[in-house]
């Protein structure tokens, strides 16, 4: 095993040396202002064009080289922002502090916090390919959206006829081998209720209850791997130990993000004190059922509780806890249906991305996906009524469209062509169950011509997330070709 810190060391280290730089400066969503600037003041320097809309997006123009002036414009595009989450215990500003790269066995790694190499390294091929000396290419348009990860703002926001190429690549993939020419749309669920409270006896003891250990992952890409969700086994814990004995239910929180499958999640109830010497072999009786079932998938699930001396008059009253559980214990969560289309690809989920109670307030988002909007949409129907059923208010919200194949396109008959040129075989045809904003870019920009790849990219939105280093010089090698191509063609 061999690791370093070092990203100037690898290849090709135009593309590195870029990454390095989006490592460095904070860059979550809806705080990407920092970064933007930074790329202003690099554009500018080399007399590349610079517009920002009103979206806040990024629009970095070249001009194509000698004697390609008038062949059509080609539009990369990626987006800035990146998920944002650290390992229980790790002290991480995500709006202040650089992410720690380490360099181990071909990949580049964040081991406790996610890298941003979802896109972090489209980002960096597309600023590469600004500033390549040789590079012949067609008039280049660099499109760098804002707030993808929560929202799709950047893109949604686009105006029509903003762009004027037209042939987009989007690099915003992470299987290597494969080209892209479909993706999931998306719409979020939201609920909300307000809780009764009532006081506790005086006789109960209090007790936080922790799930962790879980792997996480995107939930579009990873949904159909089975892992935990830790928001769902805590209410199914509480919901159990419910029917025990008497659990009143004080706070929660689980999950950070929507589009991201929760790692941890924790209550903070209180118990009769005559209850809690039992607590112990329920726990574990609890955690031995999770890591038989998780085997496979998320082996190292933790399942705790510990006293907690905190002071606390009030909880949720008990219909209201019972309610609530059984909501979340119920509702649906994961694969929903596989493609009829593509082998292996999942059509349409759903993934409880976060919770949490406090002072009464019950708040949970849901991100729905779907190959189909409109099954999208039914699903996402059926969890507000689901959500309804229990008295709790709830609403879709977020929605974005997906992006529609298109196997007669030029473009991806024109990449197949350099691809198998330049590694010996073609590359396989892909849809994504993951919300790339091609969807939203096809819609402002109907004429557009579009395709996706990028490099292997494993654990995105997880801490642990990681790439792989010969994955991302084997892309900058495939888009250097395809950007010739479309100059001579």
């Amino acid at each position: 095993m061999t690791s370093s810190n070092n990203l100037n060391e690898l290849q090709p280290r135009s593309v590195w040396a870029h990454f390095a730089t989006l490592c460095a400066i904070p860059r979550s969503s809806q705080h990407e202002a920092a970064l933007r600037e930074h790329l202003i003041g690099w554009a500018q320097a080399r007399g590349i064009v610079t517009v920002v809309d009103d979206a806040g997006n990024l629009i970095l123009k070249k001009a194509a080289s000698p004697g390609c002036e008038a062949m059509p414009g080609v539009i990369l595009q990626g987006h800035l922002d990146m998920v944002c989450q650290a390992n229980a215990g790790t002290q991480h500003d995500f709006e202040k502090g650089a992410i720690h790269t380490v360099v181990r066995d071909g990949w580049v790694v964040a081991e406790n916090t996610t890298l941003g190499a979802d896109n972090g390294i489209g980002v960096a091929l597309a600023l590469a390919a600004l500033e390549e000396p040789d590079l012949i290419r067609p008039p280049l348009e660099v499109l760098l959206t804002v707030n993808e990860e929560s929202g799709m703002d950047g893109a949604r926001g686009l105006a029509p006829g903003t762009l004027q190429g037209t042939t987009l690549i989007n690099l915003d993939t992470e299987e290597w081998g494969h080209f892209y020419l479909g993706c999931a749309g998306g719409v979020d669920v939201e609920v909300r209720h307000d809780c009764e409270m009532e006081a506790l006896p005086p006789d109960f003891a209090i007790l936080r209850f922790d799930v962790s250990g879980l792997r996480g992952g995107h939930s579009g890409i990873d949904i159909h791997l089975g892992r935990g969700n830790a928001i769902k086994l805590l209410a199914e814990a509480l919901r159990d130990l419910s029917g025990h004995t008497d659990v009143r239910l004080i706070a929660m929180n689980g999950g950070s993000a929507r589009n991201a499958i929760p790692r941890e999640a924790f209550a903070v109830c209180a118990l009769p004190v005559a209850a809690v010497a039992g607590i112990d072999e329920w726990a574990e009786h609890r955690l031995a059922a999770w890591r038989q079932r998780f085997a496979e998938a998320d082996a190292n699930v933790l399942f705790k509780y510990e006293l907690d001396e905190m002071p606390v008059g009030k909880a949720i009253q008990r219909g209201e806890r019972d309610r609530l559980l059984a909501f979340l214990d119920i509702i649906a969560n994961g694969v929903s249906r596989m493609s009829d289309d593509f082998s292996g690809v999942v059509d349409t989920s759903a993934n409880l991305g976060v919770v949490s109670l406090a002072q009464g307030v019950f708040r949970a988002t849901f991100k729905v996906r779907s190959l189909h909007d409109g099954r999208a949409d039914v699903l996402a129907d059926k969890m507000v009524s689901h959500a309804e059923s229990y008295s709790l208010h709830a609403w879709k919200d977020g929605a974005y469209p997906g992006w529609t194949p298109n196997p007669s396109s030029k473009l991806l008959a024109q990449c197949q062509q350099v691809y198998t040129a330049q590694f010996g075989q073609p590359a396989s045809l892909q849809v994504i169950h993951a919300g790339l904003e091609c969807g939203l870019l096809a819609a402002s920009h109907p004429h557009l011509d579009m395709i996706s790849f990028g490099p292997d990219i494993r654990g995105a939105h997880a801490p642990g997330e990681r790439v792989a280093i010969e994955s991302v010089a084997r892309c900058w090698q495939l888009l250097k070709a395809v950007l010739q191509a479309l100059a001579a063609r």
